[in-house]
């Protein structure tokens, strides 16, 4: 069998590593200081240990996490019904004005001014948008169909009064 790693008995020949004539009059590792013995010479500890120089810590400032307001959140009223808008987080903004707006409001609006049939209701479906949506099977809300889309809140345009509230949840 070969002694060449491919095969056979999976046996190496252990590492020896070589001296080379860089290393003998380096002052470090085993063969620097067997030198300085031979010679008479003794190296004293601090200069065979090698220690880096010092590192420099700069000093940072230290994070400070920024503060929520402390104001409260504001509750105007709603230019539909008039009532209080308690929580901010669902009103949504009116189409003409840009003033926050009860959800439930804009709903009774657009149902108001739709020609709803049996089984048609008007839902929030995203982004903005209600729809007059057919429920197929009354019983079953995952089977339906889209009949009308009514785009209420522009997503260019976002309303000032958003980004007040905003900032009562996240400063980020």
């Amino acid at each position: 069998m070969s002694g060449s790693g491919k095969g056979g008995n999976n046996r190496r020949r252990p590492f020896k590593r070589r001296e080379r004539d860089s290393d003998k009059g380096q002052n470090g590792g085993h063969n620097a200081q067997n030198n300085s013995q031979r010679s008479g010479k003794k190296i004293s500890d601090e200069l065979r240990r090698y220690t880096p120089p010092p590192k420099v810590w700069l000093d940072r400032p230290k994070w400070v996490p920024p503060q929520l307001s402390t104001e409260p959140i504001p509750s105007p009223d709603c230019p539909y019904c008039g009532k209080p808008i308690q929580d901010m987080s669902t009103a949504i903004t009116d189409k003409s004005s840009a003033l926050p707006v009860h959800f439930d409001c804009v709903i009774a609006r657009l149902a108001e001014g739709e020609m709803l049939e049996p089984g048609d209701a008007v839902t929030y479906i995203g982004g903005g948008r209600f729809g007059v949506v057919q429920f197929l099977n009354p019983s079953d809300s995952r089977n339906f169909k889209i009949k009308k889309i009514v785009e209420w809140e522009n997503k260019e345009n976002r309303a000032d009064w958003r980004k007040d509230i905003g900032d009562h949840y996240s400063i980020v």
